[in-house]
Order: C-alpha cells, then sequence, then structure tokens
C-alpha cells in the first residue's frame, strides 16, 4: 500500500463502501469523489459527502497515516484550510484539524487489489500485466488502444507544430524536414533532421533535375565529402559541392553524428542520403500530392525510389562490393514512412484546416497498413496480444513506453481492469 494507490482506489470507488464512520463514529456516505488535482492543493476537489444528515462539498486530501497531515505541513497552509474530509490508510492521530472529519479506510481495502497491485509494479516481467492480460475484456483494450494512438500523436504533433511555426507555415519545408528524419529512421533521425535543417528546401528546389547536384548537396551537407577518394563518383560530388557551398554560403553538420555501427549495410546513412536525395529528383510538388492522396497503394509510387547507380556496389565510398544490387526503398521502409510522416503530417494539416473527413482518413492510412515489426511488437505477439494494423501497433509502443515500462498501472485502463476485477 502507498498514497499513489490509496488515491487510486479513492477515484475509482475501488474500497468497500458499506459501513463507512468517521474516527468520530459519524455514518459517511460517498457520494463523489471528486476530480484529481494534479497541481499544489488538495488531493481531490469538487468531492461531494454527507456525513451524518449533512452534506458537504469541497476538497478532499489523502494521507497513508493521520500523522503525515503534520508530516508534509499542511496545519500551516491556507490550501488546506478548508477540506471536508481527510482521508487516511491508517488512524494513528484523532483530529488533526478542528472541526475535519476522518475516514480511515484499511478495514474497506481487499487484501486481493493490493496483493494484486503488489504483483503489477513488482513484476520483473517486460509486461507487468503478462499474467493477466488475457483476463482483461477485448473492448477494454480496444478501446484503450485508440486513446494511446490519439495520446501519441499529441504528443508527436506538438512538435511538430513547433517546427511548422519555425518554417514560417511553410508545409512543404515541414514536409521535406519530417521526410529527411524518417529516412534516417530511429538511428539517423536527429542528423538527417538536422542535414535538411541546414540546406534550406529551396537550394536543392532550385537542382532538382540534376540528381549530381542534389548527391553533392546532401552529402556535402552531411560532411561526408571531406576526405581524399578514389572512386570518380566522390571526387565529382566533391567538385560539385565545392562550387555549391560558395554560391549558396553552406556550412556542413558534424560528420561524427552519423552511426553506422551495428546496422545493417542497407540501412547506412549513405545508401540512405542517396534514396532521400532520389527522392527529391523524382518529386515535384510532393507536399501538394501526399496531402490529396488516401490510399495507401497510390502513396507507394511517390515513395518508391532507389539510389544511384554507385550504391549498387557500394555502401559507403570507396569500398565496392562483388554483388550488384539496387538499393531501393523496400516496401517495410515505405510503410514506415505513411505511418510516422504521411498520415501524421495529413492529420495535423487537417486538423490547422477543420477538415474532419481528411483526419478520418489519415487515420484509415494506419488501419490499411500492416503493424509494424520490431521488439516492442514481439513482446505483446509473445503474450498473444498481437495488432492487427499499424493504428494498433502505433498505440502498443506507447503504451509500452509510457507506461508499462515505468510500471504506471494506475494510470492504464489494463491495469485498473485488472484492479477491479480483484
Amino acid at each position: 500500500m502507498n498514497e499513489a494507490l490509496l488515491q487510486f482506489l479513492w477515484q475509482h470507488n475501488l474500497y468497500n463502501t458499506v459501513g463507512l464512520v468517521t474516527t468520530g463514529g459519524e455514518p459517511l456516505v460517498v457520494v463523489n469523489s471528486g476530480r484529481p488535482n494534479r497541481d499544489a492543493g488538495p488531493d481531490f476537489a469538487e468531492a461531494r459527502i454527507k456525513v451524518g444528515n449533512t452534506v458537504l462539498v469541497g476538497n478532499v486530501e489523502m494521507h497513508m497515516r493521520s500523522s503525515d497531515w503534520f508530516r508534509h505541513g499542511h496545519e500551516k497552509d491556507p490550501a488546506y484550510k478548508n477540506l471536508i474530509l481527510h482521508a487516511v490508510y491508517e488512524n494513528d492521530i484523532d483530529d488533526v484539524a478542528a472541526g475535519m472529519p476522518t475516514v480511515e479506510l484499511k478495514g474497506h481495502i481487499s487484501a486481493e487489489v493490493i496483493s494484486r497491485y503488489s504483483g503489477l509494479v513488482g513484476s520483473r516481467e517486460k509486461l507487468p500485466c503478462a499474467g493477466r492480460l488475457a483476463s482483461v475484456k477485448e473492448l477494454t483494450k480496444e478501446s484503450w488502444l485508440s486513446r494511446l494512438l490519439a495520446e501519441r500523436w499529441e504528443q508527436k504533433l506538438g512538435d511538430w507544430n513547433v517546427l511548422l511555426q519555425n518554417s514560417a507555415e511553410d508545409w512543404s519545408n515541414l514536409l521535406y524536414w519530417r521526410l529527411a528524419a524518417n529516412f534516417g529512421f530511429k538511428t539517423n533521425a536527429v542528423p538527417l533532421l538536422l542535414l535538411a535543417q541546414s540546406l534550406p528546401l529551396n537550394i536543392p528546389t532550385r537542382h532538382k533535375d540534376n540528381l549530381m547536384q542534389l548527391e553533392a548537396l546532401f552529402f556535402g551537407q552531411a560532411g561526408m565529402l571531406d576526405s581524399d577518394f578514389e572512386d570518380d563518383y566522390p571526387r565529382q560530388l566533391q567538385r560539385e559541392y565545392d562550387y555549391l557551398r560558395k554560391k549558396y554560403s553552406l556550412k556542413p553538420i558534424n560528420a561524427a553524428l552519423w552511426k553506422f555501427l551495428r546496422m545493417r549495410p542497407a540501412n547506412f546513412p549513405t545508401v540512405r542520403i542517396a534514396q532521400f536525395a532520389a527522392l527529391v529528383h523524382k518529386s515535384l510538388h510532393l507536399f501538394s500530392q501526399i496531402i490529396e492522396v488516401h490510399s495507401v497503394d497510390k502513396i507507394v509510387p511517390l515513395l518508391d525510389v532507389r539510389a544511384s547507380e554507385y550504391w549498387d556496389r557500394h555502401f559507403r565510398f570507396d569500398e565496392s562490393q562483388d554483388k550488384a544490387s539496387a538499393k531501393v526503398l523496400g516496401k517495410s521502409s515505405i510503410e514506415n514512412i505513411v505511418i510516422n510522416t504521411v498520415a501524421p503530417i495529413q492529420f495535423l494539416y487537417a486538423s490547422r484546416q477543420g477538415t474532419d473527413k481528411l483526419q478520418e482518413q489519415s487515420l484509415q492510412l494506419l488501419e490499411d497498413v500492416p503493424a509494424e515489426e520490431n521488439s516492442i511488437i514481439r513482446i505483446w505477439a509473445e503474450n498473444n496480444w498481437a495488432p492487427e494494423n499499424a493504428a494498433q501497433s502505433q498505440a502498443m509502443i506507447q503504451l509500452y513506453n509510457n507506461y508499462c515500462s515505468g510500471r504506471k498501472c494506475l494510470d492504464c485502463a489494463i491495469g485498473l481492469s485488472i484492479l477491479k476485477n480483484a
């Protein structure tokens, strides 16, 4: 038992309400437990209780023990002067404040609830609810996933709004930045975003018909052309970049930011930069196309690119491979971009325009894309809860990262369901 659990049980009425009496012996009825207060001050506001024949409306403070009132210094704080109730797990000191009723909840809380809570937060499993997940109703899981997806997008799109403001509300620029970050995927997302931000969109736009110049701009800004190369291709890039850097007064980012270790060669940042250059070379008015297209089948061709021919036998400059293979952006990579860039930017644009239909279509995109495959999704699948599509897998990632890994079971609808059924 701890204060967080005590507040949780009070909020959700997970205690025996029969026979509640104040420490002064008066019958107590909790009509409404109140609204949790996440700011400074009493734990619950706008509660409604009946003490004897008197109905009281106001704030409730909760403690593990009555003596915590003094330990927390509430007797000196005017914010706690007009409480209607002091609810405690154990009453170890009577009448801590004149005229304020106190109720002890210790005898009204099931030992099974405490045991289940201890089992959740004390679990050594990756999923604290692993042993009880099957007992949770499907409707509870589905509704919770819907809320988690909204929560994930609220967090993500909050950052995107800042980027949009920093780009003077230029949607094409926002798409350019977010696509760049997405091409870096998880490992090199930050340096690729920094690369794009170091190279204003109007510059590659001027050179979009010349792939060599685009590659020179992107590799040069990546800080990857500062070597004595043997191959003609990187030497050509160097010559182009030297001219373009002086023309536009460009300054490359730190080359040490790029990560190659413990990666499949096909995911090396060199390959991803070449593919991103190919996308810029291919696309004309990409933002307007992406906003207007709401079918995955029609979005895939817009993102279906391959790196230039040099990369058929290379993963890094001057390191040739015996076997040639076209460095195309694979199906799973394109789906990843739909999930993490296309659908969110459609949703953000629709929300800023006040277009409900487009918001629904952006969410539908996620439902039309297969669920992601990664270490977090495998954990859920191993516990017999596999996502059916990308909308669910995104929500499950949010659930694991923001709730399960931190053992925040009291903030989770699944944790609530498990404790309610104790």
